[in-house]
């Protein structure tokens, strides 16, 4: 047997898939009672998990002769502030 906790993810994942269909639907029928046009948003097409390797035509020794292309230190020195209390 299986335990019922095993088989949750099996039902979950498409119900979690339907539901902005499942929103849409429902949308469009609350406004068609006030009157108006539902229009679906448009969806971003899903991203990747695997971001694409850099190309290999360059060596790595190419890229270290190059100059340090690394941000400049954005960090604030202290301007003298001085947050004593003075009665």
């Amino acid at each position: 047997m299986v335990c019922l906790a095993c088989l949750l993810p099996l039902f979950l994942v498409p119900i979690v898939n339907l539901l902005p269909l499942l929103f849409d639907i429902i949308m469009a029928k609350v406004y068609r009672l006030f009157g108006w046009e539902y229009q679906k948003p448009e969806r971003a097409p899903p991203a990747c998990p695997i971001k694409p390797s850099a190309s290999k035509t360059g060596t790595i020794s190419s890229v270290t002769d190059k100059d340090n292309l690394a941000a400049p230190d954005q960090s604030r020195k202290s301007v003298g502030v001085d947050d004593s209390k003075q009665d």
